[in-house]
């Protein structure tokens, strides 16, 4: 699994030399900007639909969506690019002013961002490329802005809370990927605690692990793949090698789709994958590696 402590970025521009990036794992193609039909009522970021082999894809303007001058010009289109990227299931385009190049990088020189950095809620992580700070965005918390998952009316008759003693611990760097995930587990009146990255969930799982109080125990790590300081992987890993916590059962969540992933969770020794985001198959599979300790 060594290979996977390392990420390749894409890195591009949204107006100016500011260098933002994005995991190439995500991204299907690069395209100068298509045409686009504009859609009434559609959210302000929306530049518009394009047509793409007989498919429609919406288009995201990302440098609207950070709170910042819209990149999309309707009369002149082509001056834009386009990056296809796949989350979360769906093919979504993303409008930038360019591409730059793509750089290999360790996550753990993938750092949490600065308090106080703009537009810190839609980034992830920063790292430094060539002296130069660069920006990993946060595409989750962006398309959930602009296409909202509503958890809010939730109906299931999934309830374990009578036999589960313990909480459940909800690793990701997504502000929003947390909320999500938060609700959905409360959904079947359960209890949980977060951390950010794998680094703090680990701090989290060695202090727990000798507390003696019932309710206190951790049961289950439902953890990202992508994250900055230690990614899920590497925390897979790692629980795995350390007495007291070596058996928890976790399950990676992640934006990340294909069947290599799959394997690579395998390999690193999670019990468990899943594609984000349906709450409904998440509950499932927090219900069944539950009731696999019982």
């Amino acid at each position: 699994m060594k290979d996977d402590n390392r990420l390749e970025l894409l890195l591009f521009h949204l107006g100016s030399e500011q260098q933002f990036g994005i995991n190439v794992l995500k991204v299907k193609e690069i395209i100068d900007c298509p045409a686009l039909t504009q859609l009434p009522d559609s959210h302000p970021s929306v530049c518009g639909v394009a047509r793409l082999r007989g498919e429609a894809l919406s288009v995201i303007d990302i440098s609207r969506a950070l709170g910042k001058k819209a990149i999309y010009n309707a009369e002149n289109e082509s001056d834009s690019t386009v990056i296809i990227a796949e989350f979360s299931r769906v093919s979504q385009g993303f409008l930038v002013e360019r591409v730059d190049r793509i750089v290999l990088c360790d996550w753990k020189n993938i750092l949490p961002p600065p308090k106080g950095l703009g537009s810190s809620a839609c980034i992830t992580g920063v790292t430094e490329i060539d002296g130069k700070l660069v920006q990993i965005l946060d595409v989750e918390s962006i398309l959930g802005t602009v296409v909202p998952v509503d958890t809010s009316h939730l109906v299931t008759d999934l309830d374990v809370s009578d036999v589960v003693q313990g909480k459940i611990l909800i690793v990701d760097d997504s502000a929003l990927a947390r909320k999500q995930i938060a609700e959905t587990i409360e959904a079947i009146n359960l209890s949980y605690i977060t951390a950010k990255n794998g680094k703090e969930a680990l701090d989290i799982l060695r202090t727990n692990k000798n507390d003696s109080e019932p309710g206190n125990a951790i049961a289950m790590v439902v953890s990202d793949i992508e994250m900055p300081e230690m990614d899920g992987y590497t925390l897979t890993e790692t629980i795995r090698q350390e007495a007291g916590i070596e058996n928890m059962y976790i399950l990676l969540h992640t934006s990340l789709n294909g069947d290599i992933n799959v394997e690579k969770a395998k390999q690193a020794g999670a019990n468990d994958m899943l594609t984000k985001f349906i709450p409904e198959e998440l509950m499932q599979k927090i219900v069944v590696g539950l009731q696999s300790q019982s």
